[in-house]
């Protein structure tokens, strides 16, 4: 879980250096923008902006039920947030499996990518698909099952 908030902590850390400058400077305008910023970009690449995640156990098990595509990602990978912002409201109706805390996630996805953790990497009926494009996803999660 740790690992998950490095990065966005760190743009914060670095956020608020690059604020400082300016600040001391006395130009609190120009502060204040940088640190909006580094604020967004932390946002950005932290778990918070995506569905809320369960086990890779528990979403097969949903999929299978429910025919909904499974989503395995990682936080502050730029490929999934592009997935995730082009899903928009649909991304709500997949099921997200975060890699870096489910290793039973971790070891799919490595076993469908040639022993990388590539994501993201869907199961879409049972059948593997590595980073694709998020019109086509769209397209799985609007088509009845």
């Amino acid at each position: 879980m740790r690992r998950a908030w490095t990065g966005p902590v760190l743009l914060l850390i670095a956020g608020a250096g690059a604020a400082t400058g300016p600040f001391v400077q006395g130009r609190p305008g120009t502060g204040a923008v940088v640190s909006l910023v580094f604020v967004l970009l932390a946002g950005l690449t932290s778990p918070l902006v995506f569905p809320r995640s369960i086990g890779a156990l528990e979403a097969r098990r949903r999929s299978a039920v429910d025919g909904r595509p499974v989503v395995f990602w990682r936080p502050g990978c730029a490929y999934c947030m592009r997935l995730r912002i082009r899903l928009g409201r649909r991304a709500r109706r997949l099921h997200w499996v975060d890699i870096w805390r489910d290793e039973a996630g971790a070891e799919l996805v490595r076993g469908v990518n040639d022993g990388n953790e590539t994501v993201p990497t869907l199961l879409v009926a049972g059948r593997p698909y590595t980073n694709p494009d998020p019109a086509w996803v769209r397209e799985q999660v609007s088509s009845p099952r």
